[in-house]
């Protein structure tokens, strides 16, 4: 099918060349050589080494009828195949994460959770699907502090059974073919049984992450046998298998999800959670059982005439990027352009603001009350902006604004730490259906806990350590049963009712930046979607200006500094995925991941 043009072809130019600077970041970070074509990926399809190449010249993969952009070209290519056989993006989607669990472990899979944004183009309607993890019925206020009741070191917390909520993405995946799908469920997870049998190459990214973690990979006997065999971290290069994963996929494609949750695969979730040595954790079979995907209301924020939306609470990504865009609106950030340090003071407080409302407000709402419609309400952003507005330089203190909502709550600052791993997926098919999934475990390799050929998650660390702060209770404290706030940010921008942009990134709470800011370069400053994903960062989100080392971002730290920020020049490894739609499809992978964006 043929897409409707948007608007955003007609964008005006940059104040600095956007190519040069996308090239720039490609150049520095891109992290795949030439010879991965025949090593790492020796089963790439022939589409996917041109969607590769692509990627590495710069430029978008551009489509007729569907598009899919992920982080790794194998499940790229796996859930092209479903795309090709006429199916949905929902069933392209159970493809991909199948083959990400399995190749790209550190980042996603069957032991973790997800957040899903859908366009359905027969109804017209955006539905939200909430796959976060949930905490197990036991915890305690305190399970994450000492006998002295002081938080936890992070890692003495992360690493073990304490840490692992119950997972959600095998149910989300479940929910989402049984609402949209068309293709075979059983026949979804013939990749990914295929690699896992047969084998896969460890690309360098997986080795690499590895590598770094190869300590903690190796606390459990499992996790250490599969990562670390006889205490030798897996090389890039090598070629492994995973049997014990693909009967567990066997058994999910013959009598579905629930496999995870109840017999024998759940009950050595639960058995290796509470017997993780030196760190045992509190679920329970009754928590699997138990748990639930839940449809969301949609968050979205008004920007430059289009909507843009997202996962509400638990998440914070929709409210915060929400925030960030209402805030900006107000300034005319096109004609001031990329290269103008007016931009990036605009758009770095703009962010601390927000961030100072998620540290206060944000959390899981059936928990806590929450001022969702009074965070994104644009009289509320307008206010808000003055700050930014009066001012000539960053802003001497930020604090969180009193947003409207029906009724009064008094809560203290957030205290959670949030690291980055997760991965994103973006699809377009060719009903004109669009999908927005971002998947974490959490940390990379989550909780380091290894069953039946998959990771678990350490996803209760997104909680608060602390509870309250002088008396005042702390939103985002753990309680049984609560969703931990997340900073995921699936999103979909629509325009005339219909989806104009699909987009999202890992990388823990400055996901935030990186999809507010690609949303900007695509929309104000008339980059290709490959341009927008490839820009260097520059991320503000607590009053250091995080700007990405080796890049021309950096060509920003004096400047920013002459404005009163502190600079921090650092590696930001964003991972997003995004698709525009127009008369065409166009896809765009960041170059600081392996992976591609595929259509035809």
């Amino acid at each position: 099918m043929k897409h409707q043009m948007s608007l955003l072809a007609v964008c005006v130019g940059l104040a600095i060349s956007a190519p040069a600077q996308a090239q720039n970041a490609a150049d520095a970070v891109a992290p795949e050589a030439d010879s991965e074509l025949g090593t790492t990926f020796p089963n790439l399809s022939d589409a996917g080494r041109a969607a590769l190449a692509k990627k590495r010249a710069g430029e978008p993969v551009v489509a007729d009828d569907w598009m899919i952009a992920a982080a790794n070209p194998l499940a790229v290519d796996a859930g092209a195949d479903v795309l090709r056989a006429g199916g949905t993006a929902a069933d392209a989607m159970v493809a991909v994460q199948s083959v990400l669990g399995l190749v790209e472990p550190q980042s996603s899979g069957l032991g973790g959770g997800a957040f899903l944004v859908w366009f359905d183009a027969e109804s017209g309607e955006l539905t939200t699907l909430d796959g976060r993890e949930t905490a197990p019925m036991a915890v305690t206020p305190t399970v994450f502090q000492d006998e002295n009741g002081e938080p936890l070191k992070f890692f003495d917390a992360v690493v073990g059974g304490l840490s692992v909520g119950v997972p959600g993405t095998p149910r989300l995946m479940e929910e989402a073919h049984r609402r949209w799908g068309r293709a075979n469920w059983g026949g979804l997870f013939d990749a990914a049984i295929s690699y896992a049998d047969q084998g896969f190459v460890v690309s360098e990214r997986m080795a690499g992450s590895i590598e770094r973690d190869a300590e903690r990979l190796g606390r459990f006997g499992p996790t250490a046998a599969y990562f670390v065999p006889n205490g030798v971290p897996l090389a890039a290069g090598t070629t492994i298998t995973n049997e014990d994963y693909a009967d567990v996929l066997r058994q999910m494609a013959a009598h579905g999800a629930e496999v995870i949750y109840e017999g024998p695969i759940a009950e050595d979730i639960v058995s290796t959670v509470r017997n993780a040595q030196g760190n045992p954790g509190l679920m329970a079979m009754d928590d699997l059982a138990a748990y639930r995907v839940i449809e969301r209301p949609a968050v979205c924020a008004e920007y430059r005439r289009a909507d843009v939306c997202g996962m509400g609470p638990p998440s914070s990504g929709a409210l915060t990027v929400g925030q960030i865009l209402g805030m900006a609106e107000r300034f005319d950030l096109a004609s001031l352009g990329a290269g103008n340090v007016e931009s990036w003071r605009i758009i770095g407080d703009a962010s601390r603001l927000a961030f100072a409302d998620r540290g206060r407000y944000m959390a899981d709402s059936d928990f806590v009350p929450m001022p969702t419609k009074g965070l994104v309400d644009p009289a509320y952003l307008s206010g808000r902006a003055e700050f930014i507005e009066f001012g000539s330089r960053a802003l001497e203190t930020v604090s969180p604004g009193r947003p409207a909502w029906d009724h009064a709550m008094l809560w203290a600052d957030d205290q959670s730490i949030e690291l980055p791993s997760t991965s994103h997926i973006s699809i377009v098919d060719a009903y004109g259906n669009a999908l927005s999934m971002t998947t974490t475990i959490e940390n990379g390799f989550g909780s380091r806990l290894f069953v039946r050929g998959f990771l678990l998650n350490n996803e209760l660390t997104d909680f608060s350590f602390r509870t309250h702060v002088d008396g005042v209770p702390i939103a985002n404290r753990i309680e049984p049963g609560k969703r931990p706030r997340s900073s995921m940010a699936p999103t979909i921008v629509m325009q005339d009712g219909k989806p104009i942009l699909v987009i999202g990134s890992p990388g823990g709470s400055r996901i935030i930046g990186y999809v507010a800011q690609a949303i900007i370069a695509h929309l104000d400053w008339g980059m290709d979607v490959q341009e927008a994903v490839s820009m260097p960062h520059l991320v503000n989100r607590f009053g250091t200006y995080d700007v990405e080392e080796g890049t021309t971002a950096e060509d920003q730290s004096a400047a920013l500094t002459r404005l009163g920020y502190e600079v921090n020049a650092r590696g930001l490894n964003s991972g997003l995925h995004a698709i525009s739609v127009g008369n065409q499809l166009s896809g765009g992978a960041d170059p600081r991941r392996e992976g591609i964006a595929l259509g035809e």
